[in-house]
């Protein structure tokens, strides 16, 4: 260009390939010993690697990163409605991924998927989001179900990580559906990979009760208190029934899979406070950390 500056193609084109080049690193190649092979995600660098539970037939499977490392992957939990599956192995110091904030996502942002299509190792894809984990259902609109997207799938990416424009791992791809490309949320990652749907923390915290559509432009969804036990951190904290928790920490309360995202870092001690509403206006509650 006559300014000097590169072209806004190239600049597109090394933009991709930096985000590429900055991921590459936490995908896994996942074998399996009687055939077949898949993606996975190094979610944590002590070991931790997620894929999909279709890709995981058995409890030991081979894991290759990009580096030329070869482990062996001792299946350690499976989720079967949401196809997930927790490998681990005997390893420190692995590039973990870093993990981006699904409830945050919407369509028509660019995401790229990594992955090995039919053994092809290191391939991408790239194409827009076309629902961020919404759908239509009798009782109204629902979200935290799947990451919907154009993008191309084929065999061999299952398991690979669904990342945005800053190179965050926001989902994992999973499945395609008719045109459309599925992929689990990350928040539904980090709460089953953090020991289940967080029904142990919300029992840890004292708290009961459910999601509700609230209508509010602020605020669109919150989970609606119906029960706080006594001597819990929830009463220490000042909840009553009927206080509307819209924020954990820093996590907003969009969907199933925030709200438990949520409650696992209130009830590991990461996340100080709850924002509530309560008649209405917003406040925010500490917990107190003597009893996370």
């Amino acid at each position: 260009m006559a300014d000097g500056s590169a072209p806004l193609h190239e600049e597109i084109g090394h933009a991709i390939a930096a985000i590429t080049a900055r991921v590459m690193p936490s995908l896994v190649h996942v074998g399996q010993r009687n055939g077949g092979n898949g993606a996975g995600i190094i979610w944590r660098a002590d070991g931790v690697i997620v894929t999909n539970r279709h890709v995981v037939r058995e409890d030991r499977i081979d894991i290759w990163t990009m580096a030329g490392e070869h482990f062996t992957g001792i299946v350690a939990a499976r989720h079967a409605t949401r196809d997930l599956a927790v490998v681990k192995v005997a390893a420190e110091g692995l590039p973990a991924a870093e993990i981006g904030d699904s409830s945050r996502v919407r369509p028509g942002e660019v995401v790229l998927g990594l992955g090995h299509p039919h053994g092809y190792a290191r391939s991408l894809t790239m194409g827009i989001v076309v629902a961020a984990g919404h759908a239509t259902t009798p009782e109204g609109p629902r979200s935290g179900d799947w990451i919907q997207t154009d993008l191309t799938l084929l065999p061999g990416n299952s398991g690979g990580p669904l990342v945005d424009v800053r190179g965050r791992v926001i989902g994992m791809s999973t499945m395609v559906q008719g045109r459309l490309s599925l992929a689990v949320p990350s928040l539904t990652i980090a709460a089953f990979v953090a020991g289940g749907q967080g029904a142990a923390h919300e029992v840890t915290l004292g708290l009961s009760g459910e999601l509700a559509m609230l209508r509010r432009a602020d605020h669109a969804v919150g989970f609606v208190v119906t029960g706080v036990a006594e001597g819990s951190v929830a009463e220490d904290a000042g909840m009553v029934v009927g206080d509307v928790v819209v924020a954990i920490g820093d996590v907003a309360v969009a969907d199933e899979a925030s709200l438990h995202h949520g409650f696992t870092l209130a009830g590991s001690g990461e996340a100080s406070g709850m924002t509530v509403l309560r008649g209405g206006k917003a406040r925010t509650l500490r917990l107190p950390t003597r009893s996370l």
